[in-house]
């Protein structure tokens, strides 16, 4: 059996790759072997010089972190086909950089992966509608997006809740995107990001009651977190 998530956020830098990353490995713990981390598009990157036989090449530290917790090494260019450099939304950053976001290249890269692991855990970029790429002005077409990018992979979507002010609005537009779409809401996680937040428990009671699907961890405020052990209090979906 090959399983696979694709895993969104209210907003970008909620925590999404410390879901995806303790996913990984909760993944693992369940006796899965070959599990790997997925960033289809990754802005905001990091040029890393050439060292011995490996060429410079542009990381994210998403890019790696997903890296460090997957038990399956693939090429670069599978786990992560764009690798844009400015730190922007990401259809501005492959502006920049004169890339074209091509889904059916991030899909073939997918299926890739899913030959050879046993788990792929596809990391959105962004909010779950992000562009990813704008209409070439010359040529036309249309706008790309991560939710484009989430219905052509059709996978089971884990949204990560960032708990602050604002994210009982954020995370039911979210799940009314994600639903409207046909796509399956497999679960959620509360990752708290402000340790000042008024009313935690009631905006946390109030999320349980409107989103439809399991709460699957709440993680307190700690900025430093092992995925690993994150994974220990991560219900499956």
């Amino acid at each position: 059996m090959h399983t696979a998530y694709f895993v969104t956020g209210t907003d970008t830098g909620i925590g999404k790759t410390r879901t995806s990353g303790a996913l990984i490995h909760a993944l693992r713990q369940a006796g899965l072997a070959r599990v790997v981390g997925m960033k289809p598009v990754a802005a905001g990157c990091d040029w890393v010089e050439e060292r011995g036989e490996v060429p410079g090449h542009w990381l994210n530290e998403d890019v790696a972190a997903m890296r460090a917790a997957s038990s399956l090494q693939v090429p670069a260019g599978f786990d992560n086909p764009y690798a844009l450099p400015d730190a922007v939304s990401p259809h501005i950053a492959a502006r920049r950089a004169g890339a074209v976001i091509d889904l059916d290249h991030i899909e073939a890269c997918f299926h890739a992966l899913r030959q050879h692991a046993d788990a792929v855990v596809v990391e959105g970029a962004g909010g779950f509608i992000v562009p990813l790429c704008e209409p070439d002005p010359d040529l036309g077409g249309d706008w790309v997006t991560s939710a484009d990018l989430a219905q052509r992979l059709n996978l089971p979507i884990i949204l990560t809740v960032g708990l602050r002010l604002g994210c009982i609005n954020h995370a039911l537009l979210t799940q009314e995107a994600i639903l409207a779409r046909g796509l399956k809401l497999a679960g959620w996680v509360a990752n708290e990001v402000d340790p000042d937040m008024p009313e935690r428990a009631a905006n946390l009671a109030t999320l349980k009651a409107r989103l439809q699907a399991p709460l699957l961890a709440h993680w307190p405020w700690q900025p430093d977190a092992d995925p690993a052990e994150l994974a220990r209090s991560l219900r499956l979906p």
